[in-house]
This record gives structure tokens, sequence and C-alpha cells, in this order.
């Protein structure tokens, strides 16, 4: 399942931009508008990561911070419009992982996110081997068999199987799919989708099954066999 996020702030403009991002990128999106809020839901629902602004109605974020750092480890990125390096540090001192100042790029907002992620969550490492029913992926070998018949992909096209096919039925959006590729996302998204036709056609002709949906908006995942 998607981690989920809740994004906590009273302006409503940038609690929609930062949640409707989120959701184009393939999160859950929480919102809450005042601390209290905040602390309730995160309470309720145990969201995987919190933005969490600064200057909040009932209970400022500072305080928020105090109050879910002791009891969770969640990890936070602090939302401040203020830059001054002092609410910086201030906010890392009471618990906070990071911090992101106002206005932002929700592209940056979302590779803060997901970097975050990676350093709290760990990655989790394809495995070398996956067999579902009868396909073979084998990453040591770099080759891929259906019923011991073996199926020629490019390496691009191998390496988007085998991440798709390590986690079935998780969907990925473009841009992840291109950091595995690439090591950086890049604005030329529809890349992945040439790739994915091409593993569709090669798939469907050896296995009768292409095996890879569209989440449409979102991106792919492997539907496990």
């Amino acid at each position: 399942m998607p981690p989920l996020i809740l994004v906590v702030d009273d302006e409503p403009k940038v609690a929609r931009l930062a949640r409707d991002y989120l959701e184009k990128n393939g999160f859950r999106v929480l919102t809450a508008a005042d601390g209290q809020s905040a602390l309730t839901t995160a309470r309720r629902e145990k969201p995987d990561l919190i933005l969490l602004d600064l200057m909040l109605p009932q209970i400022d974020g500072r305080e928020v911070c105090r109050i879910l750092r002791r009891e969770s480890d969640v990890p936070i990125i602090m939302l401040t419009a203020l830059s001054e390096e002092i609410d910086q540090v201030t906010g890392l001192e009471i618990g906070a992982d990071d911090y992101i100042t106002k206005p932002f790029s929700v592209r940056a907002l979302v590779a803060r996110v997901r970097a975050l992620l990676r350093r709290t969550r760990g990655e989790i490492k394809a495995p070398s081997l996956i067999r579902t029913g009868g396909l073979e992926i084998n990453a040591e070998k770099y080759s891929v068999t259906f019923n011991g018949n073996p199926i020629k992909f490019t390496p691009n096209e191998f390496k988007l199987l085998h991440l798709l096919a390590s986690r079935p039925g998780q969907t990925f959006t473009r841009e992840q799919l291109l950091e595995d590729l690439h090591g950086a996302a890049s604005s030329m998204d529809r890349s992945v989708d040439s790739h994915i036709k091409n593993l569709r056609k090669k798939l469907e002709a050896a296995a009768g099954d292409s095996m890879i949906e569209t989440v449409y908006g979102i991106g792919y995942r492997f539907t496990e066999q």
C-alpha cells in the first residue's frame, strides 16, 4: 500500500497544492488545518510521514512536533515561511527530521518526502530471483524465462520488470520508475511508457499475458501470476 502522508497547514491553498501533487505521485494523503486536529489525526491514522507547518492555530507546529516526538518516531518535515537559520535549527532540535521553506517547489517537496522515507524506512531491495507463475527473473544472470523459455529484454526493460515484479500489486509512478532507471527524476517521463509498451508486447508474446497494469493518472503495477 502506498505511504500515507499527513499534510498539516492552515492555508487551504498550500494544503491543497501539497495534497494534489503528492496524490498525483502515488501517495495517500490526509490533511489537517490546526495543531489539535493534526495530533488527533496522527494518533488515529498512524501516517508514514507528516508535513507540519510551523505557524498553526490552537497548538503551533513546534509544540505539535514536540508532542509527536514523545509519542512516536514518525518522520516529520517542517514547513515554514520563516527562512532564518534559527527557525530551521529550532525545528530540528525539537525533533523534526527535515524542513522546507515556503514558497516551495512541489517537485522538490515530493523529492524530499521520498528521500526521507527512504532514509527512515530503508530501501527495500528487490530479491535477486523472482518466480511468479511460469515467469522467472534472475537478476544475477540478468535473464528472464517463462516455463524455461528465454525472453530477451533490453537493460532498461529488464530493470523495470525486475522492480515491478519485486513488489506485485504496488503502484509505481513514472517518476519513481525513472529514478530507478537513471538515479534521478527526468522530465522525459514518457520514455517509461515506451519501455512498458515493449515489455508488455514481449511478455504477451511469450506468456500470453502482459502482467503489467496501467493505473490511470498514476503509473504502473505488476499483477502476480
